[in-house]
Protein backbone atom coordinates (compact mmCIF):
# COMPACT_ATOMS: atom_id res chain seq x y z
CA UNK A 1 0.00 0.00 0.00
CA UNK A 2 1.30 3.46 -0.82
CA UNK A 3 1.30 6.62 1.22
CA UNK A 4 0.92 10.05 -0.32
CA UNK A 5 3.27 12.65 1.12
CA UNK A 6 2.28 16.28 1.24
CA UNK A 7 5.65 17.99 1.52
CA UNK A 8 8.65 18.68 3.71
CA UNK A 9 6.69 18.70 6.97
CA UNK A 10 5.17 15.32 6.19
CA UNK A 11 8.62 13.95 5.25
CA UNK A 12 10.15 15.11 8.55
CA UNK A 13 7.31 13.60 10.59
CA UNK A 14 7.39 10.32 8.63
CA UNK A 15 11.16 9.88 8.87
CA UNK A 16 11.31 10.81 12.57
CA UNK A 17 8.42 8.49 13.41
CA UNK A 18 10.33 5.63 11.75
CA UNK A 19 13.36 6.22 14.00
CA UNK A 20 13.70 5.18 17.66
CA UNK A 21 11.90 7.79 19.78
CA UNK A 22 15.05 8.89 21.62
CA UNK A 23 16.68 9.87 18.32
CA UNK A 24 13.74 12.21 17.63
CA UNK A 25 14.21 13.84 21.05
CA UNK A 26 17.94 14.23 20.38
CA UNK A 27 17.26 15.81 16.99
CA UNK A 28 14.77 18.23 18.56
CA UNK A 29 17.28 19.38 21.18
CA UNK A 30 20.13 19.65 18.66
CA UNK A 31 18.01 21.61 16.18
CA UNK A 32 16.94 24.09 18.85
CA UNK A 33 20.47 24.70 20.13
CA UNK A 34 21.94 25.13 16.64
CA UNK A 35 19.19 27.37 15.26
CA UNK A 36 18.91 29.42 18.44
CA UNK A 37 22.65 30.06 18.38
CA UNK A 38 22.56 31.20 14.74
CA UNK A 39 19.45 33.36 15.22
CA UNK A 40 21.08 35.07 18.23
CA UNK A 41 24.27 36.13 16.44
CA UNK A 42 24.71 39.90 16.33
CA UNK A 43 24.91 41.57 12.95
CA UNK A 44 28.25 43.32 12.26
CA UNK A 45 28.19 46.95 13.44
CA UNK A 46 30.88 48.19 11.08
CA UNK A 47 30.12 50.03 7.89
CA UNK A 48 29.03 47.66 5.15
CA UNK A 49 30.57 48.06 1.71
CA UNK A 50 28.23 48.32 -1.28
CA UNK A 51 29.30 44.93 -2.57
CA UNK A 52 28.43 43.30 0.73
CA UNK A 53 24.81 44.46 0.87
CA UNK A 54 23.54 41.35 -0.89
CA UNK A 55 25.45 39.12 1.51
CA UNK A 56 24.04 41.05 4.47
CA UNK A 57 20.48 40.63 3.16
CA UNK A 58 20.95 36.88 2.69
CA UNK A 59 22.47 36.58 6.15
CA UNK A 60 19.55 38.45 7.72
CA UNK A 61 17.05 36.27 5.85
CA UNK A 62 18.84 33.18 7.17
CA UNK A 63 18.62 34.52 10.72
CA UNK A 64 14.91 35.16 10.28
CA UNK A 65 14.42 31.58 9.13
CA UNK A 66 16.50 30.33 12.05
CA UNK A 67 14.43 32.41 14.47
CA UNK A 68 11.18 30.72 13.45
CA UNK A 69 12.87 27.40 12.73
CA UNK A 70 14.21 27.12 16.29
CA UNK A 71 10.62 26.54 17.41
CA UNK A 72 9.06 24.81 14.38
CA UNK A 73 11.72 22.19 13.58
CA UNK A 74 12.18 20.92 17.17
CA UNK A 75 8.39 20.72 17.49
CA UNK A 76 8.21 18.53 14.37
CA UNK A 77 10.98 16.27 15.66
CA UNK A 78 9.24 16.02 19.03
CA UNK A 79 5.89 15.11 17.42
CA UNK A 80 7.68 12.49 15.34
CA UNK A 81 9.34 11.11 18.48
CA UNK A 82 5.94 10.81 20.17
CA UNK A 83 4.58 9.01 17.11
CA UNK A 84 7.56 6.64 17.25
CA UNK A 85 7.05 5.95 20.96
CA UNK A 86 3.32 5.25 20.70
CA UNK A 87 3.82 3.40 17.42
CA UNK A 88 6.27 0.99 19.06
CA UNK A 89 3.78 0.41 21.87
CA UNK A 90 1.10 -0.33 19.28
CA UNK A 91 3.38 -2.82 17.49
CA UNK A 92 4.02 -4.68 20.74
CA UNK A 93 0.28 -4.72 21.50
CA UNK A 94 -0.42 -6.20 18.05
CA UNK A 95 2.04 -9.03 18.73
CA UNK A 96 0.44 -9.73 22.13
CA UNK A 97 -3.07 -9.66 20.64
CA UNK A 98 -2.21 -12.14 17.89
CA UNK A 99 -0.32 -14.36 20.34
CA UNK A 100 -3.38 -14.63 22.63
CA UNK A 101 -5.90 -14.93 19.78
CA UNK A 102 -7.27 -18.49 19.97
CA UNK A 103 -9.77 -18.01 17.14
CA UNK A 104 -7.12 -17.35 14.46
CA UNK A 105 -9.19 -14.48 13.03
CA UNK A 106 -7.02 -11.59 14.18
CA UNK A 107 -4.58 -11.79 11.25
CA UNK A 108 -7.37 -11.94 8.69
CA UNK A 109 -9.40 -9.12 10.18
CA UNK A 110 -6.71 -6.49 10.84
CA UNK A 111 -6.24 -3.74 8.25
CA UNK A 112 -3.23 -3.64 5.91
CA UNK A 113 -1.38 -0.98 7.91
CA UNK A 114 -1.57 -2.88 11.19
CA UNK A 115 -0.52 -6.02 9.33
CA UNK A 116 2.65 -4.27 8.10
CA UNK A 117 3.38 -2.98 11.62
CA UNK A 118 2.95 -6.49 13.00
CA UNK A 119 5.27 -8.08 10.43
CA UNK A 120 7.91 -5.39 11.01
CA UNK A 121 7.82 -5.95 14.77
CA UNK A 122 8.20 -9.71 14.33
CA UNK A 123 11.40 -9.19 12.36
CA UNK A 124 12.65 -6.61 14.88
CA UNK A 125 12.27 -9.29 17.54
CA UNK A 126 14.63 -11.40 15.43
CA UNK A 127 17.34 -8.69 15.59
CA UNK A 128 16.67 -7.16 12.17
CA UNK A 129 16.73 -3.39 11.75
CA UNK A 130 13.47 -2.45 10.05
CA UNK A 131 12.48 0.55 7.91
CA UNK A 132 8.79 0.88 7.06
CA UNK A 133 8.37 2.38 3.60
CA UNK A 134 4.60 2.06 3.29
CA UNK A 135 5.04 0.43 -0.14
CA UNK A 136 4.65 1.95 -3.56
CA UNK A 137 6.65 4.77 -5.11
CA UNK A 138 10.39 4.46 -5.69
CA UNK A 139 10.59 1.33 -3.53
CA UNK A 140 8.73 -0.76 -6.10
CA UNK A 141 5.91 -1.81 -3.78
CA UNK A 142 8.29 -2.85 -0.98
CA UNK A 143 6.67 -2.40 2.44
CA UNK A 144 9.62 -3.17 4.73
CA UNK A 145 13.38 -2.94 4.30
CA UNK A 146 15.44 -5.13 6.62
CA UNK A 147 19.13 -5.14 7.46
CA UNK A 148 21.04 -7.71 9.45
CA UNK A 149 24.78 -8.46 9.50
CA UNK A 150 25.29 -5.91 6.67
CA UNK A 151 22.84 -7.79 4.44
CA UNK A 152 19.74 -6.28 2.83
CA UNK A 153 16.34 -8.01 2.77
CA UNK A 154 13.04 -6.80 1.29
CA UNK A 155 9.48 -7.61 2.35
CA UNK A 156 6.15 -7.33 0.58
CA UNK A 157 3.11 -7.65 2.84
CA UNK A 158 -0.18 -8.88 1.39
CA UNK A 159 -3.05 -8.64 3.84
CA UNK A 160 -5.52 -10.45 1.61
CA UNK A 161 -8.48 -12.07 3.29
CA UNK A 162 -10.05 -14.00 0.43
CA UNK A 163 -7.51 -14.25 -2.38
CA UNK A 164 -4.40 -16.32 -2.95
CA UNK A 165 -1.15 -14.43 -3.55
CA UNK A 166 -0.21 -14.99 -7.18
CA UNK A 167 3.15 -15.58 -8.83
CA UNK A 168 3.14 -12.00 -10.17
CA UNK A 169 3.78 -10.67 -6.66
CA UNK A 170 6.79 -12.95 -6.25
CA UNK A 171 8.17 -11.98 -9.69
CA UNK A 172 7.76 -8.31 -8.80
CA UNK A 173 9.71 -8.77 -5.57
CA UNK A 174 12.50 -10.63 -7.37
CA UNK A 175 12.89 -7.74 -9.82
CA UNK A 176 13.26 -5.19 -7.01
CA UNK A 177 15.71 -7.49 -5.19
CA UNK A 178 17.94 -7.61 -8.26
CA UNK A 179 17.75 -3.83 -8.74
CA UNK A 180 18.63 -3.07 -5.12
CA UNK A 181 21.16 -5.90 -4.69
CA UNK A 182 19.22 -7.50 -1.83
CA UNK A 183 20.43 -10.76 -0.31
CA UNK A 184 16.91 -12.13 0.04
CA UNK A 185 13.25 -11.32 0.27
CA UNK A 186 9.99 -12.27 1.97
CA UNK A 187 6.38 -12.20 0.89
CA UNK A 188 4.14 -12.30 3.95
CA UNK A 189 0.39 -12.79 3.77
CA UNK A 190 -2.49 -13.56 6.12
CA UNK A 191 -3.84 -15.88 3.41
CA UNK A 192 -2.15 -18.46 1.19
CA UNK A 193 -0.04 -18.65 -1.99
CA UNK A 194 -0.84 -20.22 -5.32
CA UNK A 195 1.07 -23.36 -6.32
CA UNK A 196 2.69 -21.39 -9.16
CA UNK A 197 3.96 -18.75 -6.70
CA UNK A 198 5.44 -21.42 -4.44
CA UNK A 199 7.14 -23.14 -7.38
CA UNK A 200 8.63 -19.88 -8.70
CA UNK A 201 10.02 -18.86 -5.28
CA UNK A 202 12.11 -22.02 -4.98
CA UNK A 203 15.78 -21.30 -5.64
CA UNK A 204 15.22 -17.52 -5.73
CA UNK A 205 16.09 -16.87 -2.06
CA UNK A 206 12.52 -15.66 -1.53
CA UNK A 207 10.72 -16.95 1.55
CA UNK A 208 6.92 -17.20 1.33
CA UNK A 209 5.19 -16.88 4.71
CA UNK A 210 1.46 -17.63 4.74
CA UNK A 211 -1.03 -16.99 7.54
CA UNK A 212 -0.57 -20.36 9.26
CA UNK A 213 3.20 -20.12 9.23
CA UNK A 214 3.13 -16.48 10.36
CA UNK A 215 0.99 -17.38 13.37
CA UNK A 216 3.38 -20.19 14.33
CA UNK A 217 6.36 -17.84 13.86
CA UNK A 218 4.81 -15.22 16.16
CA UNK A 219 4.15 -17.80 18.87
CA UNK A 220 7.69 -19.19 18.67
CA UNK A 221 9.43 -15.81 18.65
CA UNK A 222 7.29 -14.55 21.55
CA UNK A 223 8.09 -17.67 23.56
CA UNK A 224 11.82 -17.48 22.76
CA UNK A 225 11.98 -13.81 23.77
CA UNK A 226 10.14 -14.53 27.03
CA UNK A 227 12.59 -17.33 27.82
CA UNK A 228 15.57 -15.10 27.03
CA UNK A 229 14.23 -12.38 29.34
CA UNK A 230 13.70 -14.90 32.14
CA UNK A 231 17.19 -16.36 31.64
CA UNK A 232 18.78 -12.90 31.77
CA UNK A 233 16.90 -12.13 34.98
CA UNK A 234 18.03 -15.36 36.61
CA UNK A 235 21.62 -14.77 35.50
CA UNK A 236 21.60 -11.26 36.98
CA UNK A 237 20.25 -12.58 40.28
CA UNK A 238 23.01 -15.18 40.46
CA UNK A 239 25.65 -12.45 40.25
CA UNK A 240 24.21 -10.54 43.24
CA UNK A 241 25.49 -11.13 46.77
CA UNK A 242 23.15 -13.17 48.90
CA UNK A 243 22.42 -10.16 51.11
CA UNK A 244 21.04 -8.31 48.06
CA UNK A 245 18.90 -11.23 46.87
CA UNK A 246 17.18 -11.65 50.21
CA UNK A 247 13.78 -9.95 50.19
CA UNK A 248 13.35 -9.83 53.98
CA UNK A 249 15.96 -8.03 56.04
CA UNK A 250 15.19 -8.03 59.80
CA UNK A 251 15.65 -5.07 62.13
CA UNK A 252 18.16 -5.14 64.96
CA UNK A 253 16.46 -6.26 68.23
CA UNK A 254 18.54 -3.71 70.20
CA UNK A 255 18.60 -0.48 68.16
CA UNK A 256 16.12 -1.08 65.35
CA UNK A 257 18.65 -0.55 62.54
CA UNK A 258 18.65 -2.84 59.49
CA UNK A 259 20.84 -5.94 59.69
CA UNK A 260 23.28 -7.67 57.33
CA UNK A 261 24.36 -11.30 57.04
CA UNK A 262 27.72 -12.08 58.63
CA UNK A 263 29.87 -15.17 59.27
CA UNK A 264 31.17 -15.98 62.74
CA UNK A 265 34.99 -16.05 62.63
CA UNK A 266 35.70 -17.58 66.03
CA UNK A 267 34.12 -19.30 68.98
CA UNK A 268 31.88 -22.36 69.09
CA UNK A 269 29.83 -21.06 66.14
CA UNK A 270 32.78 -20.26 63.85
CA UNK A 271 31.75 -20.52 60.21
CA UNK A 272 28.04 -20.14 60.96
CA UNK A 273 25.99 -17.33 59.34
CA UNK A 274 24.01 -14.87 61.42
CA UNK A 275 22.30 -11.48 61.16
CA UNK A 276 24.45 -8.71 62.62
CA UNK A 277 23.52 -5.07 63.21
CA UNK A 278 24.63 -2.77 60.39
CA UNK A 279 25.91 -0.24 62.96
CA UNK A 280 28.41 -2.74 64.46
CA UNK A 281 30.57 -2.17 66.55
CA UNK A 282 28.41 0.62 68.01
CA UNK A 283 25.62 -1.92 68.38
CA UNK A 284 26.27 -5.65 68.77
CA UNK A 285 22.72 -6.91 68.26
CA UNK A 286 22.42 -10.25 66.45
CA UNK A 287 19.74 -12.64 65.18
CA UNK A 288 20.31 -16.35 64.60
CA UNK A 289 19.66 -17.65 61.06
CA UNK A 290 17.64 -20.87 61.26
Amino acid sequence: MGRRKTGLVDDILTITAALPWWIGITLAATAYVALHHYASLDAPKTNVALGQVGHMIIDQAGKNLAYYGQYILPALFFIGALASFFGRSKRKDLVKTVTHDTSGNMLREMDWKDFELLVGEIFRMQSYSVVETGGGGADGGIDLILKKDNELFLIQCKQWRAYKVSVNVVRELLGVMVTKGATGGFVVTSGIFTAEAQSFAKGQNIDLIDGVRLTAMIEKITKDNSNQTANKLMASLKTLPETEISTTVPDCPKCGQSMVKRIAKKGANAGSRFWGCSSFPVCRGIRIIN
